[in-house]
């Protein structure tokens, strides 16, 4: 039961990831309805400025998905995967509170997934 649930969160997180990574280099998906006069529009639209930070946290998301999705480096994956999930649900309590659901369930997969490939992570802390 436990390796199914494993599976299952492994592969929706890798969905998520490839979906929502691919969405910032062909928009798809509807935008937020964010305040424009907020912070949090304000915070996205200087990421976009930079020119680069949007397509790499994009192109990092695609590739852990990716890697999810096909059981490979699944340990590395969520590695790569951990500081932008933090971010994520960081610009949602802090600046769109009212969006934070998805954030915490990609958060929430990465942590639980981390804890069940915690094995290969223990040489880290040795």
């Amino acid at each position: 039961m436990s390796s199914k649930i494993v599976l299952v969160a492994r592969i929706l997180l890798g969905i998520i990831l490839v979906v929502f990574g691919a969405n910032k280099f062909v928009e798809f998906l509807p935008p937020l309805a964010l305040d424009p006069n907020g912070g949090a529009a304000a915070f996205f639209g200087a990421l976009a400025k930079t020119g680069y930070m949007i397509p790499l946290v994009g192109l990092v998301e695609i590739v852990a998905g990716l890697l999810l999705v096909a059981k490979k480096f699944v340990p590395f994956a969520l590695v790569l995967l951990a500081p932008i999930s933090v971010n994520i649900v960081a610009f949602h309590a802090a600046l769109d509170p009212a969006n934070i659901a998805p954030a915490l369930a990609v958060a929430i997969l990465n942590a639980f997934l981390i804890y069940k490939h915690w094995d290969s992570y223990r040489p880290l802390f040795a």
